[in-house]
């Protein structure tokens, strides 16, 4: 099981990631929600904004009113982050589960 602190570490690296890819994917994809990551085996949340390309304003605890939600376990977060677990099939085997709207859905893979 992963730490708190690693699944902090692994989303800011993903934002980082989106920060530096933000320039080509802005064009097509054209997405503003709030998100919280929901991190079931530490019972922890994260949450942030995906604006632009890019996810902002990460920062410690759950936003129930979040427009996208993903709920997996640490270890799963790390192994997305790092490219390890693909997303579909994480989604499709229910290691991850993400809640939003369809349209919202097929963006966020997108950006991915």
């Amino acid at each position: 099981m992963a730490s708190v602190d690693e699944c902090r570490q692994a989303l800011q690296e993903l934002a980082a990631r989106l920060d530096r890819n933000a320039e080509t994917v802005r064009e097509r994809i054209d997405l503003d929600r709030t998100l919280a990551c929901r991190i079931t085996d530490l019972d922890t949340a994260f949450h942030g904004r995906i604006t632009g390309g890019r996810l902002v304003e990460l920062t410690d605890g759950d936003d129930p009113k979040a427009k996208i939600a993903l709920s997996t376990s640490s270890d799963d977060l790390l192994a997305l982050v790092r490219g390890d677990l693909d997303v579909t099939r994480a989604v499709t085997s229910r290691r991850v589960s993400i809640k939003a709207n369809p349209f919202d859905l097929m963006k966020l893979r997108k950006l991915l």
